[in-house]
């Protein structure tokens, strides 16, 4: 079936009714949307006269789509929503917290700054009712609880925040002509992957574009690889342990995922260009290999993000198409997705700010951008009618059946690690260092930090 990027028919036939209702951008009672346990949380919640504050990183087209989604919070209730998204977010936050001026609530792009915000007393602890929810209502909800959940200032732990928007990096895009010309099936293990690596060699197609160019952030996409292969080769609590180095990052089971990065990266035969050239192809051009005639190469692991750089006349379903960066069967870890998401925490209590809390365990909540496009939600309860495009449904499904979802590490390391030795490094290594001296340099710059 041929996917496109286009708004879906619910979408273009409600948008006619989108100036009633006090403006919404669907009607109440209209569409495929949830709307029973959105009635039941209106008949139960008035706010009438009450704001809600809220700040986060969203402006833009981002902020206009979710300004939409507070307005059916704003209906239920009877509550004004203010909502102010800043590039600065991860600064202000922290001015304001300090200063007592802080909003109702913050909505964090990534777990860290909100675990240090909660050590000092700036988070308020969430009811243990909402990690009962997400556990059984959001796909990969042990996961999201334990991303969410932080010491207090008195090294007791508690949950401070529930996910709402998720970004997916754990792809493989590919050309569905390339594969039925050479007639490649799909892989659903990392064994076949590996299998499918050699067997486009064999035909002469170089199996994967890479680029870890990215100006000052050269490296970068190497290091998701890494990511990739720690949650594949390792459980997740030893993930955990990486990035917070309880476990060094010269150990042994770092170094064997770095390898395992290598066994594709390090193959001159297996990468576009070779592996000197990946070191020095930007990542925004790394994808135009998927499309040129012939084939420069059959594969291209990367975020959801990637479909910015494709060219004009890709087509999703005809001359692109993705599947799930998969597992190794024979470790039996289930599915693991690498990714990012955002968190919303209560920075200052209201009756409020609970009841937004409330409002996103709601199906509509998320439905509402979905339904706008560029969304993807762990909620296992939304109706995936509600998504605008076929390529959000696809995406959503691989983290619906997602059993472990972490953030990228080397967003959560230090800046001179994540953002710096770690990037570095990666580039070292596809260009000729062994593994072990590479992750040993980078352990060093981290006892450096201490």
């Amino acid at each position: 079936m041929t996917r496109t990027l286009t708004a879906s028919v619910a979408t273009l036939a409600l948008l006619a009714g989108a100036a009633s209702a006090q403006d919404l951008l669907v009607p109440v009672g209209e569409g495929p949307f949830t709307w029973d346990s959105y009635n039941t949380f209106a008949e139960n919640t008035d706010l009438s006269g009450e704001t809600v504050t809220i700040t986060g990183t969203w402006t833009g087209f981002e902020k206009e789509k979710v300004d939409e989604v507070f307005r059916y919070f704003e209906e239920a209730t009877g509550a004004t929503v203010e909502y102010s998204g800043s590039d600065s977010f991860e600064q202000d936050i922290v001015i304001s917290a300090r200063s007592g001026s802080a909003p109702n609530i913050a909505i964090f792009p990534q777990p860290g700054l909100a675990a240090d915000m909660a050590s000092q007393g700036y988070l308020t602890p969430l009811d243990p009712s909402v990690g009962d929810f997400v556990r059984e209502n959001y796909a990969a909800g042990e996961s999201l609880v334990d991303l969410a959940t932080y010491a207090g200032p008195e090294g007791e732990e508690n949950l401070y925040g529930i996910f709402y928007r998720i970004d997916l990096k754990s792809l493989v895009w590919y050309n569905p002509i390339t594969f039925d010309e050479f007639g490649f099936d799909v892989p659903e293990s990392m064994e076949e992957l590996k299998e499918l690596t050699e067997d486009m060699a064999d035909e002469g197609l170089t199996p994967w574009c890479l680029g870890l160019g990215a100006g000052a952030a050269t490296g970068w996409p190497a290091t998701d690889w890494v990511e990739e292969m720690m949650l594949r080769l390792h459980s997740p609590d030893v993930y955990d342990q990486w990035v917070s180095n309880e476990i060094s990052f010269d150990d042994p089971q770092v170094v064997e995922a770095i390898e395992e990065f290598g066994w594709f990266a390090k193959n001159d035969d297996y990468i576009n260009g070779g592996a000197e050239a990946a070191a020095t192809t930007d990542y925004r051009d790394s994808p135009s290999g998927l499309f040129t005639i012939p084939p420069e190469c059959g594969m291209l692991r990367q975020a959801s993000f990637v479909t910015a750089f494709f060219p004009d006349d890709a087509e999703m379903g005809e001359n692109i198409d993705f599947f799930y960066f998969p597992a190794f069967e024979e470790k039996d870890l289930g599915n693991p997705v690498l990714g990012a998401g955002t968190l919303f925490t209560i920075t200052d209590p209201s009756e409020g700010a609970t009841k937004m809390i409330e409002f996103l365990e709601l199906p509509l909540a998320h439905e509402i951008w979905a339904n706008q496009g560029a969304f993807l939600s762990p909620h296992s309860g939304l109706n995936p009618e509600t998504y605008q495009t076929d390529t959000q449904r696809q995406q959503s499904e691989i983290i619906q059946e997602a059993t472990t979802f972490r953030f990228d590490a080397s967003d959560l390391m230090p800046s001179e690690i994540g953002a710096g030795a770690f990037w570095t490094g990666m580039v070292d290594y596809v260009t000729g260092s062994e593994a072990a001296d590479v992750a040993a340099d980078i352990q060093a710059r981290w006892d450096q930090l201490n």
